[in-house]
């Protein structure tokens, strides 16, 4: 079966790690261009492109301010990954709170 496009849905477009990178860098703000370029060690072509991505699955939201074009996080658009990922968290709680049982039953065997 063929891969969906990368500009389907926000999990193929998070599934590159170098939009992740971006998407972390954007959780302190607002950044032109170049500074993600520059952070990343990229070039501006190749994040422009990243970021053209992310936009049009609704992850970063653009606004000129003069001739410069800042880039933000638009976290509404990691809902879905939230959802989804969220379904785990009670196999994790689950699974720490019998690792937790476990080690109490190690120590009280260890105290006797």
């Amino acid at each position: 079966m063929a891969r969906a496009a990368t500009t389907s849905d926000a999990f193929n477009a998070i599934a590159e790690p170098q939009r992740r990178d971006i998407l972390a860098l954007l959780r302190a703000g607002e950044r032109p261009v170049t500074d993600l370029a520059q952070e990343l060690g990229m070039r501006m072509p190749q994040a422009s492109k990243h970021l053209r991505v992310l936009r049009e699955v609704g992850l970063v939201r653009v606004r000129g301010v003069g001739k410069q074009r800042l880039y933000g996080l638009d976290a509404r658009g990691l809902r879905p990954v939230h959802e989804w990922a969220g379904g785990f968290e009670q196999f994790w709680t689950g699974s720490f709170d019998r690792l937790d049982a476990y080690v109490q039953d190690l120590k009280t065997q260890q105290e006797e």
